[in-house]
């Protein structure tokens, strides 16, 4: 993983099934590498990354029961013209390790999946085959991240995605928590990530602020 931020802490002990306190607060953290901010939801508890002070954000009233999450608090959190991505499921599984069963791919830097997936992490690779590709990556907080994309998006009828995810967490140390970031939306993709052991822990949103030079 690359350089880690006080979040990953969080992470990694939500992957050992310890979270914070169901408490309805919220934690303040300094800023993201790369320009990036983030409101992050656990039970009960939020995390906010952000380069506003911890007095700023807790004047607009968000809370840890789902608050921190709403459009409002994102907008606030983003500056008028700052970019706000999707709400996403978190989930973490365990590497499998062993021979890896999946080709690092050398031809796919132009692939949509890939290129975003490098607009928000760095030491990005990508693996696959004729079923889809996969970016592993060092992601949100220097947690590893992977992602997955299917050539045929019907082939997710034929378990193509589940059997992609499998093979795509022998690239990951036998035992060693990998994050993916899941549209809710994108049941199908929900499903084979849940089908492979990936657990739910919280939801994210990733922010690329504009504000006013003024604004704390």
């Amino acid at each position: 993983m690359g350089e880690s931020h006080p979040l990953l802490t969080f992470f990694m002990a939500a992957a050992d099934g310890c979270f914070p306190p169901i408490d309805g607060r919220v934690t303040v953290l300094p800023p993201l590498a790369g320009g990036l901010e983030c409101s992050v939801a656990f039970t009960g508890h939020a995390v906010v990354a952000t380069a506003l002070t911890s007095q700023a954000i807790h004047a607009q009233g968000p809370d840890g029961f789902g608050a921190s999450l709403s459009p409002d608090f994102l907008r606030h959190l983003a500056g008028p013209k700052g970019w706000i991505d999707v709400t996403d499921a978190t989930l973490t599984a365990r590497g499998t390790g062993g021979p890896p069963r999946l080709a690092e791919l050398a031809d796919a830097d132009d692939h949509p999946r890939v290129r975003h997936a490098r607009k928000l992490r760095t030491n990005v690779k990508v693996y696959g085959d004729e079923r889809g590709l996969i970016t592993l990556a060092d992601g949100l907080a220097g947690r590893r991240e992977l992602s997955i994309e299917l050539r045929n998006v019907q082939d997710g009828s034929q378990g193509h995605g589940r059997s992609l995810l499998a093979d795509a967490l022998s690239l990951v140390p036998e035992a060693d928590p990998v994050f993916a970031a899941v549209s809710p939306g994108n049941a199908r993709s929900l499903r084979a990530f849940l089908a492979c052991g990936f657990t739910p822990i919280g939801s994210e949103v990733l922010v690329r602020p504009e504000r006013d030079s003024q604004a704390r």
